[in-house]
């Protein structure tokens, strides 16, 4: 007898607390998201630029809610969102302006995102960037 497998669903959310120890957290679970998920996404590169959205939420945002971390599935590689519930605006590029623009430029770097932004959201924010999937 042949055993049916239900499809993986291709996102995993979960809360994080809106405290240090959440910026290791995230790196181990978004590798282990990546895995689930079967994303062929450069998990070393997933777990640095997590770590660094997942620390600015924690130093620089107000609140003490938890912090949303998103591993999604694309065609194209994963998508890792992170929310928080300050409405503030954010630097998704590191250079000092703060915008909520999305980034969707795209590189040839296998480690390097092809997408990045953010955007408000009802309760907050969220902030992304997307990795293409290994060759």
């Amino acid at each position: 007898m042949t055993e049916i497998l239900e499809p993986l669903p291709p996102v995993w959310r979960i809360a994080l607390p809106h405290d240090p120890v959440a910026v290791p957290m995230a790196r181990a679970l978004v590798r282990t998201a990546l895995h689930d998920l079967r994303a062929a996404a450069d998990g070393d590169a997933a777990e640095l630029l997590t770590a660094e959205l997942v620390t600015h939420a924690v130093e620089h945002t107000q609140g003490t809610g938890p912090i949303h971390l998103v591993v999604e599935r694309v065609t194209a590689g994963c998508r890792v969102e992170v929310h928080d519930g300050d409405r503030g605006r954010v630097d998704v590029n590191g250079n000092g302006e703060a915008s909520h623009r999305g980034g969707n430029g795209s590189h040839e770097a296998a480690g390097t995102p092809s997408g990045n932004g953010s955007r408000p959201t009802p309760d907050g924010k969220v902030v992304w960037f997307t990795l293409p999937a290994l060759p």
